[in-house]
């Protein structure tokens, strides 16, 4: 996409968004938008609501494969804010549903009291993760899918790169194939990964690298987009953390009495992440900024050992 058709998009957004908020009630004078990468987060200024459309997302994850993810979404993090655990609550004021609206699907958040010093996908210390997993271990596992962040994007993705030079060399393609057929069937359900490893710690949790989706407010850190909420092992929200992160998430874990990372799924779980940033390069045609982006880490995966060591 050109810079005219993203803003275009983004501008189509911000205003199925306002109308979507006028027509459920609200009296949005003056729309802010907050955010726009992934998604367009906009304020509905001066009400205390904000509207968060997801833009950029593969092909087969629309319509009601959105809307149900999303539904996901709500109700997990509904479910957490009624335990009064430190996350981006969904808004009072509008239902606890996505709301479709000129083709956008969104969901809507509490207005957050940003602090002054906070910085978009700015980390804080892992050891607030350990909380957050104990509050999620005892949310019913039956109703969240296994793996989903790889599962319901990596295949899709990968086949799309096919014959897409542009986007990624043959080399490189090659790799995340042979990779995936190696995790594909250790990852695909929580029976087969609990064969593989037997004693993992399988739950409820954030789903897309929780230390780094936080919001600082002036009252203290809050988690926040959970789009990617599933079943998987805690090791999946410390997927390609720092040594610093893992030792301190390690330590606070040991000091409360919980299970500490394993090294072994900490690996195959940092090459299912790494796997899944590759395959993100099938997004770049709708971001083209993410190319640039992921290089790093394409870079370093390169350098990693083959499918976490699995192969």
């Amino acid at each position: 996409m050109t810079a005219e058709e993203i803003q275009e998009r983004s501008a189509q957004a911000v205003k199925a968004a306002t109308d979507a908020g006028r027509n459920l009630g609200l009296e949005v004078r003056d729309p802010v938008v907050l955010h726009d990468v992934f998604s367009v987060v906009v304020h509905l200024a001066p009400v205390p609501v904000v509207a968060r459309v997801p833009l950029v997302m593969p092909p087969d994850l629309r319509g009601a494969r959105l809307q149900v993810r999303q539904q996901r979404e709500l109700d997990v993090v509904a479910w957490l804010a009624a335990r009064n655990v430190a996350i981006v609550a969904p808004s009072p004021l509008m239902p606890l549903v996505p709301v479709e609206r000129d083709g956008f699907s969104m969901t809507f958040w509490e207005l957050a009291d940003v602090a002054e010093d906070h910085v978009p996908y700015g980390s804080v210390d892992s050891s607030l993760v350990v909380e957050l997993h104990a509050a999620l271990r005892e949310y019913p596992a039956g109703e969240l899918p296994f793996l989903s962040p790889v599962n319901h994007t990596v295949p899709t993705l990968l086949g799309s790169l096919a014959g897409t030079p542009d986007l990624i060399a043959a080399a490189d393609l090659d790799r995340a194939r042979r990779e995936w057929e190696i995790l594909e069937p250790v990852l695909a359900s929580r029976v087969a990964f609990e064969e593989r490893f037997p004693d993992a710690s399988i739950q409820a949790v954030h789903g897309d690298a929780p230390s780094y989706n936080v919001i600082l407010t002036r009252s203290g850190p809050r988690f926040a987009d959970f789009e990617d909420v599933n079943l998987a092992p805690i090791e999946w929200d410390l997927a390609m953390g720092t040594p610093e992160d893992i030792e301190s998430y390690t330590r606070e874990a040991s000091r409360r009495g919980y299970r500490g990372i394993d090294a072994d799924v900490l690996r195959v779980m940092s090459a299912a992440r790494m796997l899944q940033m590759v395959a993100s390069l099938a997004l770049v045609p709708q971001l083209p900024l993410l190319a640039e982006g992921l290089q790093p880490s394409i870079e370093a995966w390169r350098g990693m050992p083959f499918a976490g060591g699995l192969g």
